[in-house]
This record gives structure tokens, sequence and C-alpha cells, in this order.
């Protein structure tokens, strides 16, 4: 009786490893995919990085050229028709008394 108890048993764990096989090979397999698939969009995040980098790059280029003081100028100049204050021009107004 505990012989064919014991046959049982072992039959039953044969079975359930048996089982277990193709179970953990699908999850393998899943967790293969799931891999593959994050690795492929950290690659695209990776260059979409790359690009967005290299475009704040450009911006702050632009943003340097289009601030200087020599094309600020200029465009005073030429196409607001502003010049540079003479001493002559420039009005000191001093205030003497308490303040409220």
């Amino acid at each position: 009786m505990k012989l064919r108890t014991r046959e049982r048993l072992e039959k039953t764990i044969t079975y359930v490893l048996a089982a277990l096989i193709p179970l953990l090979l699908l999850a393998y397999g899943i967790q293969t995919k799931r891999y593959s698939d994050l690795s492929r969009e950290i690659s695209e995040l990776e260059r979409k990085q790359e690009r967005l980098v290299e475009q704040n790059k450009k911006l702050v280029s632009d943003i340097s050229l289009l601030s200087s003081t020599d094309r600020i100028e200029k465009i005073a100049v030429e196409e607001l028709g502003m010049h540079k204050a003479e001493t002559e021009d420039i009005v000191r107004v001093e205030m003497n008394g308490e303040k409220k």
C-alpha cells in the first residue's frame, strides 16, 4: 500500500514537472519579448533625447546671436531711427527734500 502511494506521488511529481517545463518556457518567451520591446523603446527615447539636446544647443546659439548688442544697435539705428544720446541731450534731475 505504501509502495503504491509512493508510486502515485512520484508519478504526480513527474507530471507536474513535465507540465511546468512548457509553462516556464512560455514565461521566458514573454519576458524576452517584453525585454526586447523595452530595449527598443529605450533606444528610441535616447535618439529623441539626442535630437532635443541638439535642437536646444541650436536655440541657445540663436538666442545669443539675436540678443547681441551689435544686432540690437543696428536694428535701433536702421529700423527704428534711434541714435545714441549726446552729452547735451542727457538731463539729470535731482530731488531734494523729505521722503514721505
